[in-house]
């Protein structure tokens, strides 16, 4: 079932990136304001209670006890016209001794008939209090206080206290907020904004990977061409190898196709001949077996030629293939001494290194023909004895095998070397076989980057030394 256009937008890189951007820049704008508009609240709020706090400092300044002991403040001596215009907002009071009976002993004319009431708390003389209270008709103060004790005196302390409404400063607080989350909103629209070109910009070399990627689909392009991030570039060189590979195994594939059907065509044409003059001359029977038999031979050898060859170019780089190699060199010397066994042909292997991981990096089969052709081959030539040995090294492309395979036979002269390993060349026909062996095995090293080597044994006969790709 083909998603829907709203599901795959939700599983899109751009719909992921711009929802956690903007869910990011959301929280972070709200705790800004919030951290801003508390900050800005205080910063007023202490500013307030210091300019209450010198009017609280010019009351006490102000205040005189008389002879009695009770306090006296002259209104004429208060500069701030506020202190007698009823309920102006600006109040002071002194409270007596004994709060419950004393309350309001003296205070400002701008209270009027009322009274401020204070929490009840435990005040250390000439420390200041600030607190939020009810005032007249309900309005909100900020409240500061201070106790002063009479130099000649035991008494409880008498209370002084300073109070302003709190409606102007709470109107400056509700401004800068709204000034504030105009600012805010406004920045959000300029972040979201920002947010968009980001990921407009940063995902369009993926709009320019697609549509490279659409021209390969669509046949106009072999390769993803362009400049990419260096993020992406990896990704891009991986790929482009892909297609070279693909492009390198169908090119491979039409070679051995148009090499197949040529190779064929020749056997093809002479039976067809031969069975036209069969028609003709009913005697040459015999004759036209031979040839036939001949003929599907020689077509045989070449399709085994190609399928060896298209089985090792499609196994080449295969990731995990890996193969042992003990257990196949002991299977095919089984095989092979069965085989040769009547002519008395001995066949070695040297021990391989208990601390070696003698691995092949390939396909089974392909490890397979590759010894099995091998020996087979120095089987055919020795005289008695064949032998095999195999050892690991490690150069700068990885894990390297070197197998090395000696007989006792007659050799190959060093001139003629190159020879025995074209396709096909026979150094005598008497000896059973196709021509194909050393061909094969040259064909399938060389596909698996490896490398062969024709020399001289230690025994008088022909080494063969075999580089392939380990694990």
């Amino acid at each position: 079932m083909k998603p829907s256009a709203s599901h795959r937008w939700v599983r899109s890189l751009r719909f992921r990136l711009l929802a956690g951007t903007l869910v990011a820049l959301a929280v972070a704008l709200v705790l800004a304001g919030l951290l801003l508009a508390d900050l800005f609240r205080q910063h007023v709020l202490h500013q307030f209670s210091q300019t209450l706090t010198s009017q609280l400092d010019q009351i006490t300044a102000r205040l005189e006890f008389d002879a009695s002991g009770q306090p006296q403040v002259d209104p004429q001596t208060l500069s701030d016209p506020r202190w007698v215009r009823p309920y102006s907002g600006l109040y002071w009071q002194i409270d007596g001794p004994s709060q419950a009976q004393q309350r309001g002993v003296l205070r400002s004319r701008s209270l009027w008939d009322a009274t401020l009431n204070l929490p009840s708390d435990v005040l250390a003389d000439g420390v200041v209090h600030v607190h939020e209270v009810a005032g007249p008709d309900g309005a909100r103060l900020l409240l500061v206080e201070r106790t002063i004790t009479r130099a000649d005196a035991t008494a409880t302390p008498w209370r002084l206290i300073v109070a302003a409404d709190l409606a102007d400063t709470a109107a400056a607080l509700d401004r800068f907020n709204g000034v504030l989350a105009v600012s805010l909103a406004s920045l959000a629209l300029l972040l979201c904004a920002a947010a968009l070109a980001q990921v407009a910009i940063g995902l369009a070399p993926l709009r320019t990977l697609q549509q490279t990627l659409a021209g390969v689909h669509a046949g106009s392009a072999q390769r993803l061409d362009g400049s990419f991030p260096s993020e992406v570039q990896p990704l891009v060189d991986d790929f482009n190898a892909v297609l070279d590979r693909n492009a390198d195994v169908v090119t491979r594939a039409r070679t051995q196709a148009g090499n197949l059907a040529h190779a064929i065509k020749t056997p093809l044409a002479a039976m067809a001949q031969a069975a036209a003059v069969a028609r003709q001359h009913p005697e040459t029977g015999a004759e036209l077996a031979a040839l036939v038999e001949e003929q599907v031979g020689v077509a045989r050898r070449h399709v085994d030629w190609h399928l060896a060859r298209s089985r090792a170019a499609a196994a080449l780089g295969l990731p995990g293939a890996r193969v042992a190699l003990q257990p196949v060199v002991s299977g095919l010397l089984r095989v092979l001494e069965r085989v040769h066994g009547e002519r008395g042909v001995a066949l070695h292997c040297v021990p391989f290194e208990a601390d070696l991981d003698l691995v092949f990096a390939g396909e089974v089969q392909d490890l397979q023909e590759i010894l099995g052709n091998l020996l087979d081959n120095a089987c055919k030539w020795a005289q008695h004895r064949v032998q095999i040995a195999a050892t690991s090294t490690t150069a700068a492309g990885g894990r390297r095998l070197q197998i090395v395979i000696d007989d006792d036979g007659p050799g190959i002269e060093a001139g003629r070397r190159d020879t025995v390993i074209a396709r096909g060349a026979r150094l005598d026909e008497a000896v059973p076989g196709s021509g194909l062996g050393l061909a094969i095995v040259s064909e399938l090293v060389g596909l698996y980057g490896g490398s062969m080597k024709l020399g001289v044994a230690p025994m008088g006969g022909l080494r063969v030394s075999v580089e392939l790709p380990g694990v």
